[in-house]
C-alpha cells in the first residue's frame, strides 16, 4: 500500500463525485445510513455502557457505507444496484467484524478518556452525564464549566475522528493491522492537507446552501401554521429539518470513499 499525493482541486472533485454516487442510488444510501443510525442510538441507550458502546459500533458504519459507496460507483449502469450495495456492506461488515472491534475499542478508550480529563474543567459533571448515565439540573448544563468541558472534549475527539477517517477502508482493502491504520490515517490527511481541506470547505458550501434552502422551507410551513392554515405545517416543518440534516450526512459520508481510493493505492 502506497500513499498518493494529490493537488488541492482533488478535494472539489470529491464532493462531486460523492454527490453524483449518491444520487444514483439515494433511497439505498439513506436507508442503510439509517439502519447503522438507528443500531448506534439503540446500543447508546443502554444503561451504562451504551456511551462506550456507541463508539465501538462507529467503524462498522463507516466501513458498510465507504463498501457501498464502491459498489454504487462500480455499478453505475446496472440496476438495480441497491441489493449489490446491502449486500457488499454486510459482508464487509461481517468479514472484518474483528479488526472493526479492535478499532471500535480503540476509540471507546479514547472517548472515554478525553471525558474523563475533562473534569479538570467541570468537576466531572460531564463524566458523570456521559458515563454514569447522571441527570443534570438545566442550571448545570448551561454553566460554563460543563460547556467548556464539552467544547475539551470535541477539541480532544479530533485527532480520533482523523485518525478513523480511512482506518476501515485500510483494514478492509489493503489489510493493514488496526493500529497502523490509524497511523496511516493521519499520515494521508496531513500529507494531503489541501485536497482535504477543499474537501471540507465544498461539503460546507454544500450544507450552507441546502440549509438555506430548507430553513427557507421550514419557516414558511411554521408560519403557515402559526396563522392557522395548516394545523400540521408547523410540524412539518421541525421534521424537515431534522430530516434533511440526517439526508445531508448520509450524503456526505457517501464521498468518503472517494478521498480513500485517490489517497491510497496497492504496492
Amino acid at each position: 500500500m502506497k500513499l498518493n499525493l494529490v493537488p488541492a482541486r482533488t478535494g472539489a472533485e470529491w464532493v462531486r463525485a460523492g454527490l453524483k454516487t449518491f444520487w444514483r442510488q439515494p433511497l439505498a444510501f439513506i436507508s442503510l445510513f439509517f439502519l447503522f443510525m438507528a443500531s448506534i442510538s439503540i446500543a447508546s441507550q443502554l444503561p451504562l455502557i451504551g456511551s462506550v458502546l456507541a463508539p465501538i459500533l462507529l467503524p462498522f458504519m463507516t466501513l458498510g457505507l465507504m463498501v457501498a459507496t464502491s459498489v454504487a460507483y462500480a455499478n453505475d449502469r446496472q440496476k438495480p444496484a441497491a441489493p449489490a450495495m446491502f449486500t457488499a456492506a454486510a459482508e464487509a461488515v461481517r468479514s472484518e467484524w474483528r479488526p472493526m472491534i479492535v478499532l471500535g475499542l480503540i476509540s471507546a478508550a479514547y472517548f472515554v478518556l478525553a471525558v474523563g480529563a475533562s473534569a479538570l474543567l467541570d468537576g466531572g459533571q460531564l463524566a458523570r452525564a456521559y458515563l454514569l448515565d447522571e441527570t443534570l439540573a438545566p442550571e448545570v448544563i448551561a454553566s460554563s464549566d460543563f460547556q467548556t468541558a464539552r467544547m475539551f472534549v470535541m477539541v480532544l475527539n479530533l485527532p480520533l475522528s482523523l485518525a478513523m477517517w480511512h482506518a476501515p477502508a485500510l483494514v478492509h482493502w489493503h489489510h493493514v493491522e488496526p493500529v497502523k491504520s490509524l497511523f496511516f490515517s493521519l499520515v494521508a490527511l496531513f500529507r494531503n492537507f489541501g485536497a482535504y481541506a477543499m474537501f471540507c470547505l465544498s461539503w460546507f458550501g454544500v450544507f450552507l446552501i441546502a440549509g438555506i434552502a430548507i430553513g427557507l422551507m421550514a419557516t414558511v410551513l411554521v408560519g403557515v401554521g402559526a396563522i392557522g392554515m395548516g394545523s400540521g405545517a408547523s410540524a412539518i416543518g421541525s421534521a424537515l429539518m431534522i430530516g434533511s440534516a440526517l439526508v445531508l450526512a448520509a450524503m456526505s459520508l457517501s464521498s468518503t470513499w472517494f478521498t480513500f481510493r485517490d489517497s491510497f493505492r496497492a504496492d
